[in-house]
């Protein structure tokens, strides 16, 4: 009875949220056979889900919600009563479609869909460069230790604190290069918002009228005007 409960709780939602909805996230999740995938955003700094759908040997998707703006969204797996992961996207009114495996479900992600996905994904693809390189001082500041070389180790301790201070320019250049789009603020907010003061405010008044009334412009206002109260 109660695994019939939540069977319909869950196709209630769908449906209301079909009714209702100007997004469509598509997709398939290869070699998925059985499990439920998920539409979620964050709330209260908390993921929670607003569409859903069970897989039963068909590994295609259809999920559907209604958006205000551009905002990015989340597709999660469970599969047998395990969390498989969770794809981030930036979603936009219309359609985004994700296709991936099970195997890989959040590396193997090929996201289609709104302008905004793909500059986070550009973006994205500097930051992996940046993963790397901090790979590569963790590396080296393992064997200094080992050979407890002084100097190394205080050269990679240099380079590690220049490669963070590369990082918060490069993202506050990439958000002023895209002071039009909603991309902006949200990498203010997600990836620098302990960033000096200064470079936040450079940020948010760069952007125009209509991303600053977007919902990650708004929140970039109410976190700079917060931290200017501090």
């Amino acid at each position: 009875m109660k695994r019939l409960v939540v069977i319909l709780s869950l196709l209630l939602v769908s449906s209301c949220a079909k009714d209702s909805s100007n997004f469509t996230l598509t997709g398939t999740i290869k070699d998925l056979k059985k499990g439920t995938v998920y539409l979620q955003r964050v709330d209260d700094s908390l993921l929670v889900s607003i569409d859903s759908i069970q897989i039963n040997g068909d590994s295609k998707f259809e999920l559907h919600t209604k958006l205000d703006g551009p905002e990015v969204l989340y597709l999660a797996l469970d599969k047998n009563g395990q969390d498989s992961g969770v794809i981030p996207f930036f979603a936009d009114l219309g359609t985004t479609e994700i296709n991936t495996s099970l195997k890989n479900f959040y590396m193997d992600a090929k996201i289609t869909g709104s302008k905004q996905q793909e500059k986070l994904e550009e973006y994205n693809k500097m930051m992996d460069r940046f993963k790397d390189k901090n790979l590569d001082l963790i590396k080296n500041n393992l064997e200094a230790r080992k050979s407890n070389d002084s100097i190394l180790m205080d050269s990679s301790y240099k380079e590690y604190n220049n490669l963070i201070l590369r990082k918060y320019l490069y993202t506050i250049n990439f958000a002023m290069n895209n002071k039009d789009s909603e991309i902006a603020p949200y990498l203010a907010i997600s990836e620098i918002s302990d960033a000096n003061l200064r470079y936040l405010d450079t940020i948010n008044n760069a952007l125009t009228p209509e991303i600053k009334s977007s919902r990650y412009g708004k929140i970039l206002q109410e976190l700079i005007t917060e931290r200017k109260k501090q």
